[in-house]
């Protein structure tokens, strides 16, 4: 299997860029989001370039697991062939459950870019901590706030919807 070289670890997103990769994330959200899928979104960013997209898909696949970060992950590591993303940054349009944190940490992303916090599940500030869970093999750096507002928003119309539906 070939696998693709690493790129300069001091290749990583700075926050100058975050906004036009969120806005990536954004997209691939308000197409799961059109799926009847909770509106997430996430992009693999490698050398100033979206190689890996992924959105929520639970719904669509009847999958559980299938988190827009998960699905991104999975297809960065196809398109790189390697499971190590050291290289690589996560944006994603909410922040990551422990499940998706615990993929970004165990395939080693050096940094993780969220919109917002998930006051009931996220594992990166709200719920949980696990970026600076002293005992974790990796601990990726992280920002939050880039396109926060959009991102909510987008998430209170969809759970709006619902409850409409439901009446």
């Amino acid at each position: 299997m070939s696998t693709t070289p690493y790129a300069d670890p001091t290749a990583l997103p700075r926050v100058a860029d975050d906004d036009a990769h969120m806005a990536a994330a954004v997209a691939e959200a308000r197409a799961a989001g059109e799926s009847d899928d909770v509106p997430i979104g996430a992009v693999v960013v490698r050398d100033g370039s979206v190689i890996a997209r992924g959105r929520n898909r639970r719904e669509a696949d009847r999958d559980p697991t299938a988190h827009a970060e998960i699905l991104a992950l999975r297809d960065a590591s196809r398109a790189l062939g390697r499971w190590r993303l050291e290289d690589c940054a996560l944006y994603v349009t909410i922040e990551p459950c422990a499940m998706c944190a615990g993929a970004a940490i165990v395939a080693r992303v050096p940094l993780v870019v969220f919109a917002g916090p998930e006051e009931k599940t996220g594992a990166v500030v709200s719920v949980l901590t696990l970026f600076d869970e002293p005992r974790a093999l990796h601990r990726p750096a992280w920002r939050m706030g880039v396109r926060r507002d959009e991102s909510e928003e987008m998430l209170r119309a969809f759970f709006a919807a619902r409850r409409r539906a439901q009446e």
